[in-house]
């Protein structure tokens, strides 16, 4: 037996098909961009945080190969180029900077800290950082992100934390 149905009885119970709406569409937009935002901000300061670390290593390197120079020749180096570091760039391709302090008349070129008073008595090594510029103070904005070896090679790292 054949039951039959009228055709305006099926049509009230079809299922509605539902779709996004524009402004639910907006909306997802809008969180996704958010998080990348957030995910494209915190891997900057994660690879930055890597070429902070590196140039703490190279000048710890660095620090060693003067000394060695030191207790073979009985004298620091005039520069890096005389232990083989003068070509080495820091991880923003800016090259390494190194002041020896004998034979020098003032302290005007010595690295100093808030108090100004020179950060090291033997020579200064750093990195100008990310922005390839610095100068002596190290509370000048210039010079806070240089990466720094102070207290004669009792603290490397950043100029801003020391």
């Amino acid at each position: 037996m054949r039951v039959s149905v009228p055709e305006n009885l099926g049509a009230g119970h079809r299922k509605r098909q539902r779709g996004f709406t524009l402004l639910e569409l907006m909306l997802a937009l809008v969180v996704v961009a958010t998080l990348a935002a957030l995910a494209t901000s915190a891997y900057g300061s994660y690879m930055e945080q890597g070429k902070v670390s590196q140039a703490e290593e190279d000048i710890t390197a660095i620090e060693a190969r003067i000394a060695l120079y030191q207790s073979t020749n009985g004298a620091l180096p005039t520069s890096l180029a005389q232990i083989g570091e003068g070509t080495l760039l820091d991880p923003w391709g800016h090259p390494y900077c190194y002041l020896d302090f004998t034979g020098l008349k003032s302290n005007a070129q010595m690295r100093k800290d808030r108090n100004l008073v020179p950060i090291n008595s033997d020579y200064d090594l750093y990195s100008v950082g990310a922005d390839g510029a610095s100068m002596p103070p190290l509370v000048v904005p210039v010079s806070q992100d240089d990466v720094i070896r102070a207290d004669n090679g009792g603290y490397i790292g950043l100029a801003s934390a020391y």
